[in-house]
């Protein structure tokens, strides 16, 4: 045992210490940490206030004074208020719970929100006779935006109804309108332009067709509800956006700390059996003991990267008054998920790496490798869709893609039963003893064997034969 954690300790030394992996490994993670620490504070910047004119030529006459209502700051001010008001209430409650016992989270969000949503304009509407040139009127809008107090004069927008909008002249043929802007408009007022042309729209044709716009207005409208998810655990608000990137953020650090690890395991194999080194290895260590501590070694640099990529999804969910969201015995999952996975993949890779020569020659054997990692990766969406499908509980104990499918189970709306995870867990480790037991034959045989590289039957020879 202890010359198995000597080779281990010095397989993670040789790994980590090296300018590859501080760059590579490190410094990335560094940046995204720093991007995700700098966002929120970013987003919490409340934009300038928008000043100035939009002008309208409404041949119609019964748009641009609906319109005129649409923009004054009051109203602005109420649909502000009305946005604010949905988007706390489709907050899950998790994320409320969260927010409320960190200090400062509740502020932060208030503010992220306000900033958002953005601050008042200061809209005035200009109409013009309805003869008016339809490039006389765009011309102001070429000129540079100016900044926010300088003009509020400034023609930000013009906006031509077409003379049909109201009343068609071929019946049920109707009009709509042209919308001209100035550059680098915000757009968020541009959305608002567009909803309030709609509403004075259809609010003229209906009164022209006799019809009361507000009575029209409530039979059309209905509010869309918080939806909740129905488990045997009770019930829950539904949180669309978690139902979509928990499971893909769980998938991504299983794959990149497996995928990481094994890729260093392969290439110290190739590059200590192609200079020699490992004949100076065996003399000090058997084969079985040289594989099992580069495997435990590797390890180690994937609980590195693993810890890094879930300490950076942690600081996206903290610095986003979001960590409510997170079950810690997901974590746990993780962990086990991630050593299961790993010395499946590491085995495959230990095996290859002892039976070629140089990088090269482990291209042809490592595709078939790589295609069932990324098979949990291109079915991801249909799994966590539909995480209780019987193509999802089939893969779930087909090792090794069931570490990875179990864990997108676990982590979509609807987690299967506990029975089902420990089955899976049990189904993970005896495909994991029959990996590693595979691979320590073809390492034995393998490892001082030069020349031509072998071939997936050869692989199997070599284990009978060991």
């Amino acid at each position: 045992m202890r010359k198995i954690l000597y080779v281990a300790g010095r397989e993670f030394n040789a790994t980590v210490m090296t300018k590859g992996f501080v760059f590579g490994v490190l410094i990335t993670p560094a940046i995204i940490g720093v991007v995700i620490y700098l966002m929120p504070r970013m987003m919490n910047r409340t934009p300038p206030r928008i000043e100035g004119r939009v002008a309208i030529v409404d041949p119609t006459g019964a748009v641009a004074g609906r319109f005129k209502a649409h923009l004054t700051p009051a109203a602005f001010a109420r649909r502000r208020e009305e946005e604010r008001r949905r988007i706390e209430e489709r907050t899950p409650a998790s994320v409320r719970r969260s927010v409320s016992g960190t200090p400062g989270a509740a502020e932060a969000m208030e503010r992220s929100v306000k900033a958002a949503l953005g601050e008042v304009p200061q809209i005035e509407l200009e109409v013009l006779p309805p003869g008016t040139d339809p490039d006389q009127a765009k011309a102001p809008l070429a000129a540079p935006l100016a900044d926010p107090g300088k003009d509020p004069q400034q023609r930000i927008a013009l906006v031509m109804i077409h003379p049909d909008a109201v009343q068609p002249t071929v019946p049920g043929a109707y009009g709509t309108y042209d919308l001209y802007l100035k550059g680098k408009l915000d757009d968020r007022l541009i959305d608002d332009l567009h909803d309030g042309l709609r509403d004075a729209i259809v609010a003229a044709r209906l009164d022209a067709a006799g019809m009361d716009p507000r009575r029209a207005e409530g039979l059309t409208e209905v509010e869309r509800p918080q939806s909740r998810t129905i488990t045997a655990g009770g019930e829950a608000e539904t949180n669309e956006m978690l139902n979509v990137l928990l499971p893909m953020g769980f998938m991504g650090l299983l794959l990149v700390s497996v995928i990481t690890s094994g890729q260093y395991l392969l290439t110290s194999t190739v590059e200590e059996k192609s200079t020699r080194v490992v004949e100076v290895l065996l003399s000090a260590v058997s084969a079985s003991e040289l594989m099992t501590g580069k495997i435990i070694g590797q390890m180690a640099v994937g609980l590195v990267v693993l810890g890094l990529y879930a300490a950076l999804g942690i600081l996206a969910l903290f610095s986003f008054a979001a960590l409510g969201l997170l079950d810690p015995v997901l974590i746990v999952y993780l962990l086990v998920f991630f050593v299961l996975a790993y010395f499946s993949i590491a085995a495959m890779m230990a095996a290859i790496g002892a039976s070629v020569n140089e990088m090269r020659e482990a291209q042809s054997l490592m595709t078939p490798v790589m295609l069932v990692i990324m098979i949990p990766w291109i079915l991801w969406m249909p799994i966590s869709r539909d995480p209780n499908s019987v193509m999802a509980v089939v893969l779930s104990y087909v090792p090794p893609l069931s570490n990875f499918v179990i864990l997108l189970r676990m982590t979509s709306s609807s987690p299967p039963p506990m029975w089902q995870a420990w089955l899976a867990v049990a189904v993970g480790a005896l495909g994991v003893y029959g990996l590693l037991w595979f691979a320590a034959k073809v390492f034995r045989v393998g490892l001082l064997m030069f020349g031509k590289p072998p071939s997936l039957k050869t692989l199997i020879r070599w284990a009978r034969m060991a």
